[in-house]
């Protein structure tokens, strides 16, 4: 978490997860829920907007744009590398 996306998240910036097993392969919009429940400790309206991140909080997978990885179909594997930066700020 950057751009001050890691003060909903008590200021940790790194988060390194092991996700519980479950039928189906983990994605994006599962681990977004993981994250609201187990992770974001203060206004979830900075972070969420229904079940996807709210507009202005740039994701990366591995590196690369969300959007050219299949955005909340992306199917997680493991040692992905997912970082979330708020390019929101204030003036």
């Amino acid at each position: 978490f950057r751009g001050g996306a890691e003060l909903l998240f008590d200021g940790v910036k790194k988060h390194q997860v092991t996700l519980p097993s479950q039928p189906e392969p983990w994605d994006i919009r599962n681990l977004l829920k993981w994250i609201k429940k187990n992770l974001l400790k203060e206004r979830p309206e900075l972070f969420m907007q229904g079940e996807s991140v709210r507009p202005g909080i740039l994701v990366l997978i591995n590196d690369a744009d969300w959007e050219l990885m299949g955005e909340l179909d992306y199917k997680l594997q493991d040692q992905d590398n997912v970082l979330f930066i708020s390019t929101l700020h204030g003036g």
